[in-house]
């Protein structure tokens, strides 16, 4: 992952409604339906979302029939994650923390 791939992942992440729908889609596949149920937007707007999500890398999009599904695509989020572990826990950390857990978190030197 480069700058401008996390910078696309964080304007997209920039809105309330994509984040919760990121959040809806940790538990798998949802057709667009479903995934209405939880907002009160149109589903012109849910799609407008989906289409940010998707050129993101985010989302997946699956057509079957009439309907739409979404998934999260694990493998962008992973990438976006370590790409932002890289800033927290770069060389410039390491001289002000002690270490990095194994999950990128920054310990604090008191």
């Amino acid at each position: 992952m480069n700058a401008a791939d996390a910078a696309m992942i964080c304007k997209a992440l920039g809105d309330p409604i994509r984040i919760r729908i990121v959040e809806l889609l940790t538990d798998g596949e949802l057709c667009a339906c479903r995934i209405l149920e939880h907002f009160q937007i149109t589903q012109p707007t849910l799609s407008h979302h989906m289409k940010i999500l998707a050129e993101c890398g985010l989302v997946r999009t699956r057509k079957e029939w009439k309907n739409t599904y979404y998934a999260l695509n694990c493998d962008t989020l992973i990438a976006f994650r370590n790409y932002i572990d890289r800033l927290n826990c770069g060389p410039s950390c390491s001289q002000k923390a002690a270490a990095c857990s194994d999950a990128g978190i920054r310990k604090k030197n008191k």
